[in-house]
């Protein structure tokens, strides 16, 4: 294992210093690194809160500002954060719009979120909604979750939410829009390498020099197969169809396009699968208004990259395009 870490035990604590402090024009980090909150709060608006396992920088605390989450609470990697960092991070943000949990389909954080919110609401915080995504075509259930999986598609919910909270929307119509854009969002992951835990030591799993995992999740759980690796518009093919198939959209419908690398895919590789994602798009008669390409939703040092599509509206694409300023997100402001 070559890792530019010190002790294991320290490498999310000492992450997030360093984020808080690269970042402090627009973060600050809660009390015992519970959790990372927006710097400047609006009063009355509904709070956005989300988190996971780390090892998937910039998701969540990338996330956190203007236009997106309010506040993020990291796991140790690959693992759930617990029920009081959410209580914290909820009785932080909460300014009297209440607070909406954003969640991906993992079984410890599904069941971690849930006891958060209830002692969160006996301890003051008055109103309080879920959104659990789940968005991953992959497989139907995995190591990790009970149904479809919550992965990239994640951070498309967390975008068009956070912009529908700075309008003031109450808490109700904004849990009922992250569970719409949720469900017509669809995503599919591939691997050529595998990741390393810190503290494991070694690979999650191990490929052929010509192999390739189709459908893998975010820590490195198994897909739909193990493969030859393939040309660059195959294995777009094969994840688009499997995305396509399941939203099955209409002739002229608009997509918001997501080409996601995991931790260690050059870019240069990732707009070229943009390139061959817009193609097959395009040969459906289906619209990408926007594409967005980068290392967002990771794996650690995972080769491989995820592509999400999003049916959207006109309404979707102005929410999509209002200002938004967080560490790995920023236009218009």
């Amino acid at each position: 294992m070559k890792k530019l870490i010190n002790a294991v035990e320290n490498v999310l604590s000492e992450s997030l210093d360093g984020f808080a402090a690269a970042h402090a024009d627009i973060v600050t980090l809660g009390d015992e690194r519970k959790f990372v909150q927006r710097r400047s709060l609006k009063k009355g608006k509904v709070a956005l809160v989300s988190g996971g396992g780390s090892g998937h920088e910039p998701l969540h605390a990338g996330f956190v500002g203007h236009g997106m989450l309010d506040a993020a609470c990291p796991g140790q990697v690959f693992t759930s954060p617990t029920p009081d960092q959410m209580v914290a991070a909820a009785q932080a943000v909460d300014t009297g719009g209440g607070v909406l949990f954003i969640v991906k389909n993992y079984e410890g954080d599904v069941m971690n979120f849930a006891m958060g919110a209830e002692m969160a609401a006996d301890m003051g915080v008055a109103k309080v909604a879920t959104v659990i995504t789940d968005d991953d075509v992959a497989v139907e259930k995995s190591t990790y979750s009970i149904g479809r999986r919550g992965v990239a598609g994640t951070m498309i919910v967390e975008r068009l939410v956070g912009a529908a909270a700075e309008q003031g929307r109450d808490l109700a119509a904004l849990e009922s829009y992250g569970k719409d854009v949720n469900a017509r969002t669809r995503s599919m992951g591939v691997a050529l390498t595998s990741c390393t835990v810190p503290a494991a030591g070694k690979p999650t799993f191990t490929l052929g020099e010509d192999e390739m995992e189709m459908g893998v999740g975010i820590h490195g759980e198994p897909g739909r197969r193990r493969v030859k690796l393939a040309e660059a518009d195959a294995i777009a093919a094969e994840m688009m169809g499997a995305i396509l198939d399941d939203l099955a959209p209409k002739a002229g419908q608009q997509v918001l396009l997501l080409v996601n690398g995991f931790g260690g895919t050059p870019a240069m590789e990732l707009y070229l699968m943009c390139n061959a994602a817009r193609r097959i798009l395009a040969g459906r008669k289906l619209l990408a208004a926007r594409c967005l390409v980068g290392s967002y939703v990771t794996s650690l040092e995972m080769a491989g990259c995820s592509l999400t599509v999003s049916l959207v509206e006109d309404a979707d694409l102005a929410l999509w395009d209002q200002p938004v300023h967080t560490a790995a997100l920023r236009w218009g402001m």
